[in-house]
């Protein structure tokens, strides 16, 4: 798999976590690390998966670098609404993708195209769950357990006769 090494304005924008128009005004003032212009179009090189910005002289310290690699992409379930939904008939998105400071709220998550994060109320899995992960056959999955829990522990979980 090759990875991109130069980006058009709208997709470096998005990665710097800007508008496109403060980024067209960086590369007018000169401030983008390699940038060129080809005809019409602005090719902006990635250093690291990112582009540069250098630092202006005025104003407070940008706030861009912030964005890709230090806060991690996560998935929430939203229990309170799946709960909602089950009372009053209703089928809101209870699935919440967090990027960096946005969120998108949706009902199934595509992880490339070997793994879905899914919300179905109407068509439960084999376990009457309504959200489940599918992964693809060839996909590599490994069990952990945290101790103490003992073979017998599991067995009685499994049959559904484990009392507290």
């Amino acid at each position: 798999m090759s990875r991109k090494t130069e980006v058009g304005t709208t997709e470096a924008a998005f990665l710097l976590n800007i508008s496109a128009q403060r980024l067209r005004w960086l590369l007018k003032q000169g401030r983008v690390k390699g940038a060129k212009k080809v005809d019409r179009f602005w090719l902006i090189p990635l250093f690291k998966g990112m582009p540069v910005i250098s630092k202006g002289d005025r104003g407070p310290e940008g706030t861009w670098r912030k964005r890709l690699g230090c806060a991690p992409t996560m998935v929430h379930v939203n229990r309170y609404v799946i709960s909602m939904n089950q009372k009053q008939g209703l089928n809101l998105p209870p699935l919440l993708l967090k990027r960096g400071n946005k969120t998108e709220i949706c009902h199934e998550i595509e992880v490339g195209k070997l793994i879905k994060i899914v919300y179905r109320p109407d068509h439960k899995s084999i376990s009457g769950a309504v959200v489940w992960i599918e992964f693809h056959p060839s996909v590599q999955l490994e069990a952990k357990l945290f101790e103490p829990y003992s073979s017998q522990i599991i067995e009685k979980i499994k049959k559904k006769k484990l009392t507290i």
